[in-house]
């Protein structure tokens, strides 16, 4: 087994070689760096002009909501730059580019996680803006106190691997069924859009479908009950580590079995 340190090394020449790829084109990274934070920024302020007419959201304000959206932002973002093309597994299969990685000399899965970076600069900035911005406001109002930092920051990486967890074994789905795209529709966009409210507003019968079909909900939801409203205590964060974790070492084992089933196309 190859120590962790040759691997890391590897795997950040082969980011850096990535990412130089695309700054060839630094006009189209530009644009689509700036368009991107522009939808972002957009969506929230769609919900803050609500709130600012109505007050707050079955009891959540404007910046506990900019709060759930800046940790769903941010943790994606970590998701979907340190992994792209996991999201993007339909397109190697339909197309026979997996088994041009089948035959590199390191694990598939590390390869296709270094395969086209993503730099997201703008869901970057919008997130650690929004997320500075309400946090701000709770900390001078009290709500919030300094613990709340590194709380947030492991809810982050708790979230972005939850996050990656639920791409994996959405992804892995795909050496049975190919096509993916619609399923990530509803694990992966869907989730992650209705995620960036607070659950309590939907049914109760869709509420437990995104805690524990598609457990979005403990990306920001559940460890928001303890750091924003101090409910059911401190364990409700390490409850949510113990998931991301748990979430994680299953869909590894998927993608696995998943991947020895696979059948090349032959092309």
């Amino acid at each position: 087994m190859i120590p962790f340190k040759p691997w890391l090394k590897l795997y950040m020449i082969l980011i850096r070689s990535s990412l130089q790829s695309r700054m060839q084109y630094k006009f189209n990274f530009i644009l689509s760096t700036m368009l991107a934070a522009m939808i972002q920024i957009a969506e929230f302020l769609m919900v803050a002009l609500v709130l600012y007419k109505f007050g707050a959201i079955r009891g959540w304000t404007v910046y506990e909501l900019g709060y759930l959206f800046a940790i769903m932002t941010l943790s994606k973002t970590i998701y979907r730059s340190l992994a792209s093309d996991v999201h993007h597994l339909e397109n190697y299969l339909v197309e026979g580019q997996l088994d041009q990685l089948l035959t590199r000399p390191v694990p598939v899965l590390f390869a296709l996680m270094t395969q086209n970076f993503r730099l997201m600069l703008g869901e970057i900035l919008q997130g650690s803006f929004l997320l500075i911005w309400s946090m701000r406001h709770m900390m001078n109002s009290g709500q919030l106190h300094a613990m709340s930092i590194p709380y947030t920051l492991l809810m982050i990486l708790s979230g972005a691997t939850i996050l990656f967890a639920i791409g994996l074994a959405t992804a892995s789905a795909g050496f049975w069924t190919t096509r993916i795209q619609e399923l990530q529709t509803l694990t992966e966009d869907a989730a992650q859009t209705a995620a960036k409210y607070p659950l309590h507003i939907y049914p109760s019968w869709l509420k437990s479908f995104f805690l524990f079909v598609v457990p979005v909900g403990f990306v920001n939801y559940v460890p928001s009950l303890f750091i924003l409203h101090g409910e059911y205590g401190l364990w409700l964060l390490l409850i949510t580590v113990g998931v991301s974790l748990l979430l994680l070492i299953l869909s590894l084992q998927f993608w696995s079995y998943g991947l020895s089933k696979y059948q090349s196309t032959g092309s």
